[in-house]
């Protein structure tokens, strides 16, 4: 058997390889791992607006309940609120039905634990070990009381909005943003941040309807954005992917700001107001030669993490950095969360745009992009 979980849990096309049967053996699995220190732990599930979600949702909130867990379901939320949640909430641990950036035919699950951290390689191959056993019906299943029970709070996104808001201590009003909420998670929430901090607001791709999530739009399409910010004049864009883990950045001239800009501007920010953690920013493998230029040339150190933003956290985490992120879009603050977060992001990024009152084409240009390319190698 192939290992299930990749870099960011268990992913693949729904009813081809990501099954209910799976789902529910997943959540037996999750139960029965995190029941082994409290008898009916309570897990958060949260999912992206893809067609296929509530069923997912379903199966695995019924395999948790089946060996004594207890589940409440947050509905369609950003997959960071979920992190926020768990570890603010009190909750045993969190899951996550969401493919991020795929289109909508994939799906996958993806566990959070109650400090709000993905989990470790070792822990997923325990739960790989049980998903096994609970196929071949080895897990216990109890009666009785031993089950467990599922609630429900649409609430939940609206408290992470709040957080997201009170991240920075300045208002938005003056700017003009366009927002691409790629048909996904933060469709909702993500206006709802933007707006609440003072901006005027232009929605694109805020109108999900379980198919069109990353179609043509956010942050793996961002030509539509590129568009939006000339055609309304705006200050800048933002755009999300389907579970909005990711933030990419369009300046005032339709120019693209990648993951690598962005955390260069950030960087740069956080250093000069001596909040950036031994003045360290870790990147991956696949982080453009010109911003590990722009780092050493700016008394950052430069540390390369495995692709995957669970690899850049575990970095942060052994060394007592607080900044990191890929050219992707996945950026961490860890003084405000566990993983990479594009509300929290994109809100950084305006709050600084803001208080310089700066151009974003002309802060961009601290870093100069070296030529690259990609590609994947069996």
């Amino acid at each position: 058997m192939a290992r299930l979980f990749g870099t960011d849990g268990v992913r693949g096309v729904v009813n081809e390889f990501l099954t209910p049967e799976l789902a529910y053996h997943l959540g037996r699995a999750a139960g029965t791992h995190f029941g082994k220190k409290k008898d009916h732990p309570t897990f958060l599930i949260g999912r992206d607006t893809r067609i296929s979600g509530s069923m997912l949702e379903s199966a695995l909130a019924a395999g948790i309940c089946s060996v004594g867990g207890n589940v409440v379901i947050a509905g369609v939320i950003p997959t960071p609120a979920v992190a926020y949640l768990v570890r603010q909430q009190g909750f045993d641990a969190g899951a996550v039905i969401s493919a991020s950036h795929n289109p909508y035919p994939d799906n996958g699950i993806k566990f959070f634990d109650g400090n709000g951290y993905k989990l470790p390689d070792e822990v997923e191959d325990e739960l790989e070990k049980y998903v096994r056993q609970s196929a071949d019906n080895e897990l216990a299943r109890p009666t009785g009381d031993g089950i467990g029970k599922i609630e429900f709070n649409s609430n939940l996104a609206h408290l992470y909005a709040h957080f997201v808001r009170h991240t920075i201590d300045t208002s938005l009003e003056g700017l003009t943003i366009v927002y691409d909420g790629a048909n996904g998670a933060a469709s909702s929430v993500g206006p709802e941040i933007l707006s609440g901090l003072g901006a005027k607001v232009i929605n694109i791709n805020v109108n999900p309807d379980g198919l069109n999530i990353n179609h043509h739009c956010g942050s793996t399409h961002i030509e539509g954005l590129q568009v939006a910010v000339q055609q309304h004049n705006a200050d800048l864009g933002i755009a999300n992917d389907g579970d909005a883990d990711r933030c990419l950045a369009v300046d005032e001239k339709g120019q693209l700001v990648d993951g690598d800009f962005v955390m260069a501007i950030c960087a740069a920010d956080l250093k000069s107001r001596g909040k950036l953690a031994h003045n360290a920013v870790v990147g991956t493998v696949m982080s453009n030669m010109g911003f590990i230029r722009f780092c050493e040339d700016n008394g950052m150190r430069f540390e390369a993490a495995k692709v995957g933003d669970r690899y850049v956290l575990e970095t942060m985490r052994q060394n007592d950095y607080n900044f990191g992120g890929e050219q992707s879009g996945h950026v961490i603050f860890l003084d405000f969360g566990t993983t990479g977060d594009g509300q929290l992001t994109g809100a950084h990024l305006l709050s600084l745009v803001h208080r310089r009152e700066a151009k974003l084409s002309s802060l961009a240009t601290l870093m100069t992009r070296f030529p690259q390319v990609l590609v994947n190698v069996e």
